[in-house]
């Protein structure tokens, strides 16, 4: 070290002046400040599945555990043709009813305004039913517009995305009283600091599960009874006849039960989706395989032949209520089980050996 050099100085530390009064007034203002609500944590979000049905393994039901989607809907020639025609007849029935009242007038005046107010009457009722089948037309579109809504927002985790979904699944479900504890749940956690993906898991469970669990006692309470029936048949027309009535009656209490309620032509459509989809998953066919499986499973000295035809018939109308299930749901099966088709074999097939008890005591 050389004389020019400073003279070598340990460092200090200093307080700034003031710097009392500003941590005083910090402490202070923290003291007085409105003490705010750490958020919860949602301790059963992980917790978000349904109990699995028991499951039997047949490999002739694999490929129909595929939910049922809506088909994709576009211009079509044949819809083209449809609506011309309706146009014409309807012209046509408008011609012939101005013609008949003007030759009511031409006869006496009161055949002429009882004719007239007649016409009156039809036009209106008509019109009633148009705007019934346009609104339920419109909420089978919000059904399907509140899947893809959902899926996007459980996809991107939004929690803005995911408010505006739950939003809109309880005002489609407003009028059903099962919800009304789902959704107060769901208004209480509107402060609390959720993911979006999570938020629509616990809609999916607190709003949707009361119903999930209805549509399901719904589906094995008609399988069962189709299964009864169809085994005391007589005929095959009979087994045909009565599968289809209770099919349509499941596909329109499905609906209603998840707020879209269709009028007739959209339950022509909604059947038509549901149809579709057991054509490609090839749940139409399974009949002689099913049974071999079903007869094949331990049940042969339990079933006869005609409980196993109609435990057959029982489970394709519960493929078609899972189907209806996939179609009418507002939200996608996201974190929920899904009912498997195995589990309600199971549960039919131990129906059926109930049955065939019965039958081999009262026998």
């Amino acid at each position: 070290m050389s004389d020019r050099d400073p003279p070598f100085r340990r460092p200090q530390s200093f307080r700034v002046p003031g710097a009392e009064d500003g941590e005083e007034r910090a402490k202070t203002s923290e003291r007085e400040a409105p003490s705010q609500r750490a958020p919860r944590a949602i301790a059963d979000i992980a917790e978000l599945r349904f109990e699995p049905a028991e499951a039997i393994d047949e490999d002739v039901l694999a490929e129909t555990e595929l939910p049922a989607r809506p088909r994709k809907r576009g211009f079509s020639f044949g819809k083209l043709a449809l609506g011309a025609l309706g146009a014409l007849v309807s012209l046509g029935i408008g011609l012939w009813i101005d013609s008949l009242v003007r030759d009511l007038f031409a006869r006496n005046d009161w055949l002429g305004w009882a004719a007239l107010g007649a016409a009156i009457v039809l036009m209106l009722a008509v019109l009633g039913i148009v705007l019934r089948e346009i609104l339920g037309l419109m909420r089978l579109s919000a059904v399907e517009r509140e899947r893809q809504e959902v899926s996007a927002a459980y996809a991107s985790n939004s929690r803005a995305d995911a408010e505006v979904a739950i939003g809109k699944l309880g005002t489609l479900l407003a009028d059903r009283p099962d919800t009304v504890a789902g959704r107060a749940k769901m208004k209480a956690l509107k402060d609390e600091v959720i993911d979006g993906a999570d938020l629509i898991a616990l809609a999916e469970r607190d709003i949707l599960g009361p119903l999930d669990r209805q549509a399901l006692s719904l589906i094995l309470a008609t399988s069962k009874r189709t299964s009864v029936v169809t085994a005391v048949s007589p005929r095959a027309i009979v087994d045909v006849s009565y599968v289809l009535f209770e099919s349509v009656k499941l596909i329109r209490r499905m609906s209603e039960l998840y707020g879209a309620r269709p009028g007739a032509i959209g339950m022509v459509r909604l059947t038509r989706d549901v149809i579709g989809h057991l054509a490609v998953t090839g749940s139409i066919a399974i009949g002689d395989d099913l049974i071999g499986q079903v007869i094949g499973h331990g049940l042969a000295a339990k079933l006869s032949a005609r409980l196993g035809e109609g435990v057959v018939n029982g489970l394709l109308t519960a493929r078609i209520g899972l189907a209806a299930m996939d179609l009418c749901r507002p939200f996608p099966f996201l974190r929920a089980e899904r009912p498997k088709l195995r589990g309600i074999l199971s549960e039919l097939t131990r129906f059926a050996s109930r049955q065939q008890s019965s039958q081999n005591r009262t026998g």
